[in-house]
C-alpha cells in the first residue's frame, strides 16, 4: 500500500476506505457535507484559525542590518 502525504501529518491511525461502488451522487453528497463541516468550523473558529495560519506560514528573521531596505 502506498503512504501519501496527509495534511494533517499523521502517518499511521486507521486507513480511510472507500467504497469503489460509489455513485457519483453519492460522492457528491459526501463532499457536499465535508464542505459544509468546513464552512461550520471556518465560522466559528474563523479568528483563531487565521492566528494559527499566520504563525505556521510567517518566517521571522531577526537580523541587524545597516543596509536600507531598498
Amino acid at each position: 500500500m502506498k503512504l501519501t502525504h496527509q495534511p494533517s501529518g499523521l502517518h499511521d491511525g486507521l486507513d480511510l476506505l472507500i467504497d469503489s461502488r460509489w455513485s457519483p451522487d453519492q460522492a457528491l453528497a459526501v463532499i457536499e457535507l465535508l464542505d459544509d463541516l468546513r464552512d461550520r468550523i471556518w465560522a466559528h473558529y474563523e479568528v483563531a484559525l487565521q492566528t494559527r495560519f499566520r504563525e505556521q506560514r510567517v518566517t521571522c528573521c531577526d537580523v541587524e542590518t545597516t543596509d536600507p531596505p531598498f
